[in-house]
């Protein structure tokens, strides 16, 4: 289940956010991070619960590709998707209750609300563990703005 932190619907409306042009990032959250959509606005609010480097995974996670952005009037929403992702464990296993989609681009220097913004955090639904040799992929990446 994928959650929206309120701040992003604000950074949105004002056009902090540009979904099409902006450089998105994807990093990985430690087993037990519980995401909170009114408290868990910017990168800083979560670093602290993000994977460490090691086996395969580099801490600040990797840049999102293949961005989409159309409007989908059957179901009555606007659906912002890109590339599935993946992490290769190397050397260990890969544990993960989830991931974080921030945006790379929003600085509160240049006006934003929050540096890094969290755009979404991907509920795994419990804890997700991949051994050595083996990708962690995340699949489906979308959100949709209702």
């Amino acid at each position: 289940m994928n959650q929206v932190p309120n701040s992003l619907k604000k950074m949105l409306w004002k056009g902090d956010i540009h979904a099409l042009t902006d450089t998105f990032k994807m990093i990985l959250m430690q087993s037990g991070f519980v995401f909170n959509k009114d408290n868990h606005h910017c990168y800083a609010d979560i670093s602290a619960s993000e994977l460490p480097t090691a086996f395969g995974y580099t801490v600040g996670g990797q840049t999102l590709t293949g961005v989409s952005l159309v409007v989908n009037n059957t179901l009555d929403r606007a659906e912002l998707t890109w590339s599935p992702h993946q992490w290769d464990a190397v050397g260990g296993a890969l544990v993960a209750s989830g991931a974080i989609i921030f945006d790379d681009t929003t600085a509160t220097g240049s006006g934003h609300d929050y540096t890094d913004a969290i755009a979404s955090y991907i509920d795994f639904g419990g804890t997700r563990t991949v051994l050595d040799g083996t990708p962690l992929r995340v699949e489906g990446l979308a959100e949709f703005t209702e």
